[in-house]
């Protein structure tokens, strides 16, 4: 017969996984991996511009979680701390990259090329690709909202403790992105209906 564990069985399972990580349990820290590295680098590859980039990030997540590993206090579930660990890291990691690419350019809103914005025609929708785009080009703060909220079913408050922002912030930031990512598929399909 199965049994359901119960939240305090959890909570309890994951301060015993971190206490084996902090004393050097390889096989402990290898659980933790398995157990969140597949959502980790969903989140990584979402907020990073390319596959090689999430891969990075999903390295540098796990060593930052093995430095802060000590400050896990157990107050929310080990994945959620995990989580807005990664969260943090990426949107630090692209205001850090925006920051040098603003000094390195006048204009990060160059018109693409014809060959990149090339691509299969989709009848009667989006292509996965065009959203993927859109996505992209939201600002992070709206981006990170965007894909807790919406791709990750997280609720406003949870949203809100993930980023340290208010639940209204989170809200607002979701819905911004919405009307964002509808005005750039409208251009698109305008733009695809043209050719």
């Amino acid at each position: 017969m199965l049994t359901s564990k119960t939240p305090g069985d959890a909570k309890s399972a994951d301060l015993l996984l971190a206490e084996r990580c902090r004393r050097g349990d390889d096989a402990a820290f290898e659980e933790l991996y398995r157990r969140h590295a597949g959502r980790l680098y969903n989140l990584a590859y979402r907020m990073a511009p390319s596959g090689q980039d999430a891969e990075d990030l999903l390295q540098d997540i796990f060593l930052l979680a093995h430095r802060k590993l000590d400050s896990f206090r157990g107050d929310s579930s080990l994945g959620t701390w995990l989580y807005r660990l990664a969260m943090n890291h990426c949107l630090d990691t692209l205001r850090h990259r925006h920051t040098r690419m603003g000094q390195q350019t006048d204009s990060l809103d160059a018109p693409e090329s014809p060959q990149v914005a090339a691509r299969a025609p989709v009848l009667g929708g989006v292509s996965r690709l065009d959203l993927e785009r859109a996505i992209a080009k939201l600002p992070s703060a709206c981006r990170a909202a965007f894909l807790l909220h919406d791709v990750e079913g997280f609720g406003h408050q949870e949203v809100a403790t993930l980023l340290g922002v208010s639940e209204g912030t989170s809200k607002s930031q979701v819905h911004k992105a919405r009307m964002r990512i509808r005005a750039y598929l409208s251009q698109e399909m305008a733009t695809a209906a043209g050719q």
